[in-house]
């Protein structure tokens, strides 16, 4: 029977290192997919989740357990990613101004190729993709952060609040908004 993650939480407020091994193993993936869902960068992606599971090592006694155990590290994965795309914003921003140059802007290398698609749709597919993903990119982080959390994670409005310290009305509005500015460029694009 598995041990939930209460019980973790519990033996981990009183040092029991196999039971945070649990939950990292528990979590990790989705922490590093909603990272590389708002960074596009694998590398960034898993320092965040790195550094966020040292976060929560460091700070399990503060948990007070008001929410779920996956919604507080999940609020940490999210402020984190946001932290770092305005670090690498303001870096990039730096670079190109110093260097007199243009961002490439090529981030995505490729949807993976799946068996039987004719070459020509498989560029389409790519290409659809880049597309969705730039129109992503183009919203708020707050905006992204609620278009993943719902659409890649699955998570209810509750769960979203929850994760964003904002209230079910704040989720409903960023993300009605979001899907409008989505729709509208790509309606553009595609």
């Amino acid at each position: 029977m598995e041990i939930s993650d209460w019980e973790l939480v519990r033996l981990c407020k009183h040092d029991d290192r196999q039971a945070f091994r649990e939950l990292v193993e528990r979590y990790q993936r989705k922490a590093v997919a909603i990272a590389l869902g708002m960074l596009h960068d694998r590398e960034d992606a898993l320092d965040v989740a790195q550094e966020a599971f040292s976060k929560v090592f460091t700070s399990i006694n503060k948990f007070k357990g008001e929410s779920s155990f996956y919604t507080w590290l999940y609020r940490i994965v999210v402020n984190l990613s946001i932290d770092r795309q305005r670090q690498r914003s303001r870096r990039s921003s730096f670079e190109r101004h110093q260097s007199g140059g243009e961002d490439d802007g090529d981030w995505i290398e490729s949807i993976p190729d799946r068996d039987g698609l004719d070459p020509s749709d498989q560029v389409a597919d790519r290409e659809r993709g880049q597309r969705i993903q730039a129109a992503i990119d183009e919203l708020t982080p707050a905006h992204k952060a609620v278009i993943l959390l719902r659409a890649v994670e699955g998570l209810s409005y509750e769960e979203i609040s929850q994760v964003l310290q904002c209230s079910r009305g704040t989720v409903m509005s960023r993300l009605h908004y979001a899907r409008k500015r989505l729709q509208a460029r790509l309606s553009r694009d595609l």
